[in-house]
């Protein structure tokens, strides 16, 4: 009896793993990019020179190190919604001038008043459903007579996120608009803990439950030690904490369009540096939100006023962008929404 209880469970359990392996195998088997060619054109969009000009702009010593509240973060934020503006990429009906306002109320004690930047391309098919592409637009100014550039931290995100936006603009004014919303966000007051993206999350230009996913890029100009001989690499965090296809998805872009190595190394839930919760996709998480968080890790520049635009490998800034936005596609324009589902 003992013997025939036991291979019943045996038989259970297999039939178990087969049909948890089926899922698997056609989970990634639907992952499917349709419109490659045309992708590939688009992604001709996000410019290595291009790249260049906005890291070297937004890293300007003129903006006194982007401090959240002060004149220099103050006018990249212009910076930057002039240049949606410029793209004919829509401000919110909410934030009709592409500012959200964070109120001084809502920050630290000795910080002024400041707001997040947001842009969207209006989805043709899903349009009350948002990807968000996400990066902090703040650093940490000028400290004992030492301004801090942050070229990487986070010139490189934000520049990632305004050439993500004119890839999808031009693609939408080629007949390629996306079907589902996708949200261009830049939060302010992330070195001092957040702030921007939980005022954001807490008081949401669009609505926050129909948010599909939150990609964030922050820092992902540079290589770090451990990748010193090889760095065609970019971490990627917390991608599978919610949903097991945005993993297959990045996966898919990046064998599709990229060929980096993704380096999972910082995705697990007891990782000491605790990487997961100290950028802004953290806030969306949250909520319920799955995010991936798009990273190069610590360098020897990282918070230092040596973090400048002259040390970026650009290229490679270019190709992680690019899978930042392969992935956007591909979740924005696929017919059935982003599942939230562990396998």
């Amino acid at each position: 009896m003992k013997i025939l209880v036991a291979s019943l469970l045996t038989l259970i359990g297999s039939c178990a793993n087969e049909r948890h392996s089926d899922k698997v195998k056609n989970l990634r088997a639907s992952i499917v990019y349709n419109e490659k060619e045309a992708i590939k054109t688009f992604m001709t969009e996000i410019d290595v020179d291009d790249l260049k000009t906005h890291v070297y702009e937004i890293s300007d010593g003129k903006y006194g190190g982007r401090m959240t509240g002060e004149k220099g973060h103050n006018d990249i934020c212009n910076y930057i919604r002039y240049y949606y503006d410029s793209l004919n990429v829509t401000a919110p009906v909410k934030a009709p001038d592409y500012f959200q306002i964070v109120p001084k109320s809502e920050l630290p004690e000795n910080l002024n008043e400041s707001q997040n930047v947001i842009a969207y391309i209006e989805g043709s098919e899903f349009p009350d459903e948002y990807v968000y592409i996400t990066a902090h637009s703040d650093h940490e100014g000028i400290i004992a007579g030492a301004t801090y550039y942050g070229a990487d931290d986070n010139g490189s995100g934000t520049a990632a996120v305004l050439e993500i936006a004119e890839a999808f603009k031009t693609a939408a004014e080629s007949g390629y608009p996306p079907k589902r919303s996708v949200v261009f966000l830049h939060v302010t007051a992330e070195e001092v803990g957040l702030y921007g993206s939980r005022f954001y999350t807490n008081n949401p230009i669009f609505p926050i439950e129909n948010t599909v996913v939150t990609l964030n890029t922050d820092m992902i100009g540079r290589v770090d030690a451990l990748h010193s001989e090889d760095p065609n690499y970019v971490y990627v965090i917390g991608s599978d904490r919610m949903s097991t296809e945005l993993d297959y998805i990045i996966q898919k872009a990046n064998d599709e369009f990229v060929n980096l190595n993704l380096d999972y190394k910082y995705n697990a839930s007891n990782d000491v540096n605790r990487y997961y919760s100290r950028s802004d996709h953290y806030n969306f998480a949250l909520k319920g939100i799955p995010v991936a968080f798009f990273f190069n890790g610590e360098h020897e520049d990282y918070s230092k006023p040596s973090d400048t635009p002259d040390k970026i490998n650009y290229p490679l800034l270019k190709k992680r962008t690019d899978l930042i936005f392969t992935t956007a596609w591909y979740i924005a324009n696929s017919p059935t929404k982003l599942s939230v589902e562990l396998l």
